[in-house]
């Protein structure tokens, strides 16, 4: 703990005499102890992301907290600067921008101590948890098809880039253990889950104090917007003053913790790219199938039908299904009322109700478990942490998920203690686990709170209808 205190108040002292300050006033000392103290302060918080930043003081909306000078930004420019490593991108000139500052970051991490940029390199995560590292235990276990696909499509696509970038990374005689594919997806998870937006680089930049901000889903004002216009929302590289700025999203008291938006994210796309997901997300969607002619009954794209967070359907879905369940001759008439969002008819509303609700349902039950033995499992899954043993003798469901993690890594219920803990390996992929039955298990909230609002709207429909 006093070693890693050290180290990180060697970090912050690196970070002021590179000019980065959380004051908006000039530096009063030549030798500066600390980047923080007026504005922000490095803390722990255990149920809100882990070690992050908190407000020294009452924040006001819109003020400037944090600035980081261009020349204390890690990028592809910044990185480049000997003959050998700019020689050999030279004659690798295929490789994407973000595959390059993947192996700059890996030749970097090669310099140890004698990096310039060590005191930061030493701070960041020794492993992350997103989709491309997950196991194919753990991507099977999010169920859910299209989850699944993402997941194996974000494995599929890492294990190219880092084949892809092998030539580079044997040409700059990088140290074998950063040539592994396990040291390409540790970088590559740093570069995708901690850059930042630059007008100059579309791989971004590593951003030293700035990527301690957790984060904050931002309030979706407008379902219909469903792309991202840009990866940060609370800050951002400003040309006249040549450095990177944050500020407060909101009002912040005293030692309350500072976050930042990233973007919208829905928490498969944070899982993706970030490697965690939230409690409580506005942006989270499920997605239901639907018919083939619901697609060619209106112009909605087809990312916009999706059921929200709470279990209503988007504006859009809601909207298109209405159109749907009109007669065929009608839909043109009544495409105006659809596309206000307006109900058609009684009779319309309680049949879009009725599919939704099945529909839900069918997913449901297709689903190798149910939402209360996801709900049982992540107790379990807790409990392994602990004893091994213990729990898989008192297992009364998804037992045959919990032999396929053991099966998976290895492992046997012993008899004694010994037999009993789980290696690290063993204990990063119960996590990715819980992660992706964290992950399924709110998918099953939506679509279980979409039944309870299907019904809900059925019965008030039809006691005001006057049927049964």
């Amino acid at each position: 703990m006093e070693k890693e205190k050290g180290s990180l108040e060697s970090f912050l002292k690196w970070a002021a005499e590179l000019g980065i300050s959380d004051s908006t006033k000039p530096m009063q000392s030549e030798n500066p102890v600390s980047c923080l103290g007026q504005s922000i302060f490095v803390s722990h918080f255990p149920n809100a992301g882990g070690r992050g930043l908190g407000a020294v003081r009452e924040l006001r909306k819109g003020e400037l907290i944090l600035r980081v000078p261009k020349s204390a930004l890690m990028t592809r420019e910044s990185l480049v600067e000997t003959q050998k490593l700019s020689v050999s991108l030279d004659i690798h000139p295929c490789l994407s921008s973000i595959q390059v500052l993947t192996v700059c970051l890996l030749y970097e991490m090669g310099k140890g101590k004698c990096s310039r940029w060590y005191p930061y390199l030493v701070q960041l995560p020794h492993q992350y948890d997103t989709l491309a590292s997950f196991s194919q235990f753990e991507r099977r276990a999010l169920q859910v098809d299209d989850a699944v696909w993402v997941a194996e499509k974000a494995a599929s696509k890492a294990e190219l880039e880092w084949k892809e970038a092998i030539p580079l990374m044997e040409a700059l005689k990088l140290k074998l253990r950063l040539q592994t594919f396990g040291a390409w997806l540790w970088a590559s998870a740093t570069i995708s889950s901690r850059t930042l937006h630059i007008p100059w680089d579309d791989a971004g930049c590593l951003c030293p104090v700035g990527d301690l901000f957790n984060y904050a889903a931002p309030s979706d004002d407008s379902e219909q917007c469903v792309g991202h216009s840009q990866r940060l929302t609370d800050g951002g590289y400003e040309e006249d003053i040549a450095a990177y700025c944050f500020y407060a999203r909101r009002n912040y008291k005293k030692g309350e913790q500072v976050l930042l938006s990233y973007g919208t994210y829905t928490n498969l796309e944070l899982l993706e790219h970030y490697g965690f997901l939230l409690n409580e997300n506005p942006n989270c969607r499920a997605f239901i199938p639907l018919e083939l002619n619901m697609y060619s009954s209106s112009s909605w794209p087809k990312q916009a039908l999706f059921i929200q967070q709470k279990g209503e359907p988007s504006f859009v879905l809601l909207s298109a299904l209405r159109l749907w369940a009109a007669p065929p001759n009608q839909r043109r008439s009544l495409g105006h009322l659809a596309y206000s969002g307006s109900q058609l008819s009684t009779e319309n509303e309680i049949s879009v109700m009725k599919w939704m609700k099945n529909k839900c349902y069918t997913v449901l039950q297709n689903l190798p478990s149910s939402f209360e033995e996801d709900t049982r499992l992540l107790c379990t899954i807790d409990k392994m942490q602990f004893s091994l043993h213990n729990t898989c003798m008192e297992l009364s469901g998804c037992r045959g998920e919990v032999y396929a993690f053991l099966e998976a890594n290895g492992l046997h219920i012993g008899i004694s203690n010994a037999e009993e803990m789980l290696s690290k390996k063993a204990r990063r992929s119960l996590d990715r686990w819980r992660l992706a039955v964290e992950w399924r298990l709110r998918f099953k909230k939506v679509l279980v709170d979409c039944i309870s609002y299907c019904t809900n709207i059925i019965s008030s429909l039809t006691v005001q209808n006057g049927t049964k």
